[in-house]
């Protein structure tokens, strides 16, 4: 990166790594410089949460009004009906308009803990583009808004060219999402003087046809900024963990699991995302990046103590923290571990070792747990645990039991 910002916002961008490009670097800093610049990212409502893989852009908008100016989270209450085809192999499966909705509310609760809402100039907005996109008129969109764009283009993007080259299906109604996205960037460039659009890099292609579509009908400047999309230093996706999606939202993903998740971090990746996940100085990041042997861990807890924090409270990093400690150094039970309740009704008959294991979440199927008893991975109550066969009655659980699969996760079994 050779050019050097005057806004705070993109040094910030660049020093941090949030940035991957930006179709306009002089234009952008300039407008940054000039006054308040509303930017937004879209969010599609596909689930009743966002996760861990959407952090980097949540962090961008944090980052965005920390330097003054004013965050737009557009949720994607009609491209949801659409689906994005970026970079898919298959079409996404489509929601109910109750279903989306549901799916917006669960997501309003997490952007509360990272951006401030309200009136002033640089507070954060939330918009939904059902707002604009239930409404349109067909023959009106096409004559207007359709005509502006080059279907040779459209083919060339390599979101889609990716696709068809796999000789892959794109269905119209997938090909008409990059229209719309564009579309949305018009009129929130028309509707709230939004001058920026941030996103991942899979999105530039529709980045671009915004700002080129703006320019057609409004004749306004308008600016893309992308992030890199992020694979941890091993090469898998962020956001993914081995029992799923790691969610924002603490009734689908618990504090203490969600702490865990980032405790765990490889030990190459921890400098890198202490930068993009936390707000502590570069040095300091970069500080506790360099860290070898036994001192990286206090790294990556101090890594998931700040994460934690913003997303889910300083009461809540701090529990998690007592309770993996007691839990890896003590051997202890821990109090904040993700627990399974049973009834009576439950283990009337005795319930077998394996699916208290896929129960509890320590194993996707049963295949897994006997697989994970067979590799010697699974223990009861700290013991290692051999027999896939083993029953367990409302004898044995008139104490908790704790289940553990590798050194790393752990549940609680209890008898209510």
């Amino acid at each position: 990166m050779t050019y050097h910002p005057k806004s705070e916002f993109v040094s910030v961008m660049i020093e941090r790594g949030f940035l991957a490009d930006c179709t306009d670097y002089q234009g952008l800093d300039d407008a940054l410089m000039a006054g308040v610049v509303p930017g937004y990212i879209g969010f599609d409502a596909t689930a009743k949460s966002l996760h861990v893989g959407s952090l980097i852009q949540i962090m961008m908008l944090r980052w965005l009004q920390k330097t003054g100016h004013k965050p737009i989270v557009l949720m994607g209450g009609g491209t949801t009906k659409v689906g994005d085809p970026s970079f898919r192999a298959d079409e996404r499966p489509l929601l109910t308009p109750d279903q989306i909705d549901d799916n917006i509310a669960g997501i309003k609760a997490v952007f509360s803990n990272y951006v401030t809402f309200g009136d002033a100039p640089s507070d954060a907005l939330m918009l939904n583009n059902a707002e604009w996109l239930d409404g349109l008129n067909y023959l009106d969109f096409l004559r207007d808004i359709g005509r502006h764009f080059s279907v040779n283009r459209m083919l060339a993007f390599e979101s889609v060219k990716s696709r068809l080259d796999r000789e892959q299906s794109l269905s119209f109604l997938e090909f008409n999402y990059m229209i719309l996205q564009a579309y949305d960037f018009l009129e929130l460039n028309r509707r709230y003087g939004c001058l920026l659009q941030m996103g991942g890099s899979d999105q530039w292609g529709n980045i671009v046809n915004g700002i080129d579509l703006t320019r057609r009908v409004l004749d306004h400047e308008i600016y893309g900024l992308t992030s890199p999309l992020l694979t941890t230093s091993d090469g898998k996706k962020m956001g993914k963990s081995q029992d799923g999606a790691v969610w924002l939202n603490p009734d689908m993903r618990s504090p203490y699991e969600f702490w865990q998740f980032w405790r765990n971090t490889t030990d190459a990746d921890v400098g890198r995302f202490l930068k993009l996940y936390t707000e502590l100085p570069v040095d300091e990041c970069d500080r506790l990046g360099a860290l070898e042997g036994s001192e990286i861990n206090e790294a990556k807890i101090r890594l998931a103590n700040e994460v934690t924090t913003l997303a889910h409270g300083s009461e809540a990093a701090a529990a998690a923290e007592a309770t993996a400690r007691e839990v890896f150094e003590k051997g202890g039970v821990g109090d904040d571990l993700p627990t399974l309740a049973l009834t009576a009704e439950d283990v009337a008959d005795g319930i077998s070792i394996v699916q208290l294991i896929v129960r509890s979440g320590l194993a996707k199927s049963g295949k897994d747990a006997k697989r994970l008893i067979a590799e010697n991975g699974a223990k009861l109550d700290d013991a290692p645990l051999t027999d896939a066969g083993l029953m367990i009655d409302a004898a044995t659980l008139a104490t908790p039991i704790k289940l553990s699969a590798g050194k790393k996760r752990h549940a609680l079994v209890t008898l209510s």
